[in-house]
């Protein structure tokens, strides 16, 4: 065998062995990246429904935000999508888009949340899979690199705003103060 022709095969294996490497990475990368996908309230209230936890889950289904469907088979509701060309809005992804957490999602990360909940948990706070265990939620910091949202005014404003017809208004403040389900073991 010649000089060069070794030198060849050489820098072919050399080539291979880095292809074959890269190719590693990239699976080991694909496989540990894991999509955050929305577990529905039912998930949430697991936790968030006793009373020295500060019973959110029970604050959360007496409010709008979780009847945020109903609203849409109201007879206002059914005139107005008349009246625009819309259809159903029960069905209406312009309508479903802030009234329906599940409706409003790709399908892909649906990993439990049904479009009954309204407006769920996770339309404020991120999609639960990674952080709704105990041993997650008791470090904010972890919670929050696993998907956890603390939601703020812009969040909110992305469903309260004047794109939506029966818009009254919106003063952040006043509004949190009525959706307000803090926990108390953070204090």
């Amino acid at each position: 065998m010649t000089e060069s022709t070794g030198t060849s095969k050489f820098i072919s294996l050399t080539l291979l062995r880095i292809c074959l490497l890269l190719v590693i990475v990239s699976l080991s990368s694909g496989i540990s990246a894991q999509t955050f996908k929305y577990v529905g309230a039912a998930k949430c209230k697991m936790c968030h429904n006793k009373a020295p936890k500060g019973e959110q889950y029970n604050k959360w289904s007496g409010l709008k935000h979780a009847n945020a469907l109903e609203s849409l088979k109201s007879q206002k509701a059914l005139d107005y999508a008349k009246k625009n060309g819309l259809g159903d809005p029960v069905n209406e992804a312009k309508c479903l888009k802030c009234h329906s957490t599940a409706a409003s999602i790709d399908p892909k990360l649906n990993g439990g949340i049904t479009k009954e909940e309204g407006v769920s948990c996770e339309s404020c706070h991120g999609p639960g899979s990674l952080y709704k265990s105990p041993a997650v939620m008791k470090n904010r910091k972890i919670a929050m690199e696993k998907g956890l949202i603390v939601p703020d005014k812009e969040l909110c404003e992305s469903c309260h705003n004047s794109e939506n017809p029966f818009h009254p208004g919106f003063d952040y403040e006043s509004y949190l103060k009525r959706i307000a389900h803090p926990d108390p073991t953070l204090k």
